[in-house]
């Protein structure tokens, strides 16, 4: 089997997927942290492994790929996994694909923008928040949230069908990343905390360990509205 390098940061939502997957799966990998606020991605060194400048990224003995997608369909055909995270069976695998193209522009688009733009934009670029555009992002993301609760797991344990699959841990690292930014995803929304619960039980302790940044971030948060609160 080929040896797997990884270079990732647990900021980044797919980072925190593939990391979570690896270990899960039992996929051996050689670990190599991108720092992003240092803005390592921009290196000529890290540019000579992906031109696109982002992580995560995986050199497989010189195969390099980009694209958590691409990342988890390429271990899944390439390691000896358990079938439910990406079935063979036919019918099931496009049930889990189509979750996978549907998040692009839906789960990921909105919940990564929404933070972005709330809580690292104005800290890196030091400009002031645009009210305007989080209002408008958080408006979309709700719609998103509420059409995971009503349609993606309306009658089913998990996103894709009664077990867990790659769909499930790309979807919980997107909606989990709003938290950094004060707001709760599963507010008023049963079917999504049942989720939660139990893709966090069966991905324990993994899940726990890849958050604790992001756990970080989210205390920094409620400690900051905390101390405004109490000047109010």
């Amino acid at each position: 089997m080929a040896k797997l390098t990884f270079y990732y940061n647990l900021l980044s939502q797919p980072s925190r997927a593939l990391y979570i997957f690896f270990k899960k799966a039992e996929v051996p990998f050689e670990k190599k942290v991108v720092d992003l606020m240092k803005g390592e991605q921009f290196t000529a060194e890290f540019e000579a492994i992906n031109p696109f400048k982002k992580v995560p990224v995986i050199n497989a003995n010189g195969f390099v790929l980009s694209e958590s997608i691409a990342i988890l369909r390429y271990i899944c055909r390439t390691y000896k996994v358990a079938d439910h995270w990406y079935p063979k069976d036919s019918v099931k695998q496009a049930q889990v694909d189509e979750y996978l193209e549907w998040q692009h522009t839906n789960t990921r688009a909105n919940c990564a923008l929404y933070c972005l733009h709330k809580v690292f934009w104005p800290v890196l670029y030091g400009k002031p928040l645009n009210e305007r555009r989080v209002a408008e992002l958080e408006k979309n993301m709700i719609t998103i949230l509420d059409l995971i609760e009503n349609v993606w797991l309306k009658n089913k344990m998990f996103l894709c069908g009664n077990e867990i699959s790659i769909s499930d841990i790309i979807a919980i690292c997107e909606i989990e990343q709003p938290r950094m930014a004060g707001f709760n995803p599963y507010a008023n929304r049963p079917n999504l905390t049942s989720w939660k619960m139990r893709t966090v039980k069966y991905l324990s302790p993994y899940y726990e360990e890849a958050n604790e940044i992001l756990e970080m971030y989210v205390a920094k948060h409620n400690k900051t509205i905390g101390k405004l609160n109490s000047h109010i």
